[in-house]
């Protein structure tokens, strides 16, 4: 019985691995930062907003169509990631599975690079992936 039960829930897990990386992003979507442009300089605690046209922004786990949650990069290139997989959250790669469309972070003295990337239910990139462009700001 315990077989069955766990050969059960490895076939509805194995399921849902199937879908990653599938779920569709609307044509046209984009995600970008409000106000912020690339060089900017500016003072910490650094207040970021989160602009997205085309899908609507829903927490993690919220299975409605055309719907995401933002993830920040911050100093972290996207060609570092495994788009088809669930994006591993790190110092580098901040989630906002709650739905939030800003944040403010003390971040160190320096340049960084930042850049949105809408995640979907199970923040895994949707097909095809929605990424803001990668901006470059220095922090005072």
């Amino acid at each position: 019985m315990k077989y069955t039960i766990a050969c059960a829930a490895t076939a509805f897990l194995m399921a849902l691995g199937a879908q990653a990386g599938e779920t569709p992003s609307v044509e046209g979507a984009e995600v970008y930062f409000i106000g912020l442009e690339d060089g900017a300089t500016l003072q910490s605690p650094v207040t970021l907003l989160f602009g997205l046209n085309g899908m609507g922004v829903a927490p993690a786990g919220t299975d409605v169509d055309d719907t995401g949650h933002h993830h920040l990069l911050i100093n972290t290139p996207v060609s570092d990631l495994n788009l088809d997989e669930p994006m591993p959250a790190s110092d580098g790669l901040i989630h906002f599975g709650g739905g939030q469309t800003q944040a403010t972070l003390d971040l160190p003295a320096g340049t960084h690079t930042i850049q949105l990337v809408l995640g979907d239910l199970s923040h895994i990139p949707h097909d095809p992936p929605v990424m803001s462009e990668v901006l470059t700001i220095t922090v005072e």
